[in-house]
């Protein structure tokens, strides 16, 4: 996930097919969606021009609020039927990453300041964006305000959209809703990816806007596609680096398909690599 420049989850758009598809095709199913990505996209994009989040009356930033409110209530009028799922405790081998994206949005927040006392908006907003972070009682109240809405909230005990996919495997959702693509290595059948961020959106340093439309992507007929297993898929995970590995220098998503597929395995790639 790529929100103004903040990196979250393992990238395999390239080797990936996603399929545009029209929420009409998913009335009356249930959708398993990462909250805490969900909530992300909304502190992202739900912003004034210079970047300023949305406030209420004592200055509590209520953008995910506003989100959850407005997009929830589109799905709802289409028939869908969300369930969202939130993060438990992260696992520590992930603590590195979680100290990185600190300095990333800090080092955002900075230079978002700075864009806006030059009154330059644009590369304002940009930094804006970077710079968003989960704070106060922004989960607490995004899960109330679910609640009252009659939507099912569901905690997980460690990562949401690992919790997501099991929803999906067990055949109680349909699919599992996220940015990211790393629900795909936990096993999801199905995954969803813009399902809560349809409409106009301008690219990002540019004056160009272009329609966002929800995408699936069946796990099963993209391994088929590429004739690898759900195994190899997580080795190439592992190559390309995910939130918890850093990976290695210079591969990214199609190299990393081409070597699991000469060499069938990680071990025999990694030796490859090391002559």
């Amino acid at each position: 996930m790529n929100f103004g420049g903040a990196i979250m989850g393992v990238d395999l758009g390239d080797i990936f097919e996603r399929n545009e598809i029209e929420f009409s095709d998913l009335k009356g199913k249930v959708i398993a969606i990462d909250a805490y990505n969900t909530l992300y996209q909304f502190l992202s994009i739900i912003r004034q021009r210079d970047g300023t989040p949305l406030i209420d009356s004592h200055g509590e930033i209520t953008s995910h609020l506003s989100g959850f409110l407005y997009r929830t209530t589109n799905l709802i009028e289409e028939g869908i039927k969300p369930v969202f799922v939130f993060d438990g405790v992260p696992p520590e081998f992930k603590n590195k990453t979680i100290e990185e994206r600190k300095k990333i949005r800090a080092n955002a927040q900075e230079k978002w300041d700075e864009a806006k006392a030059r009154g330059e908006d644009k590369e304002a907003f940009k930094h804006a964006q970077a710079s968003s972070r989960i704070q106060g009682n922004m989960i607490e109240d995004a899960k109330l305000l679910l609640k009252v809405m009659g939507i099912p909230v569901i905690q997980a005990p460690s990562e949401g959209e690992a919790q997501a996919s099991s929803i999906v495997m067990d055949g109680k959702a349909y699919a599992a809703a996220s940015q990211d693509y790393d629900a795909l290595l936990f096993g999801a059948p199905v995954v969803l990816r813009n399902l809560a961020v349809t409409g106009k959106r301008k690219l990002a340093g540019k004056s160009i806007f272009v329609e966002v439309k929800p995408e699936l992507i069946d796990l099963k007929k993209g391994l088929a596609a590429m004739g690898i297993s759900r195994e190899q898929l997580v080795d190439i995970a592992l190559l390309v680096g995910t939130d918890y590995n850093d990976g290695i220098k210079g591969i990214g998503p199609r190299k990393a398909l081409k070597l699991i597929k000469k060499h069938t395995g990680i071990e025999a790639v990694l030796l490859e690599l090391k002559t």
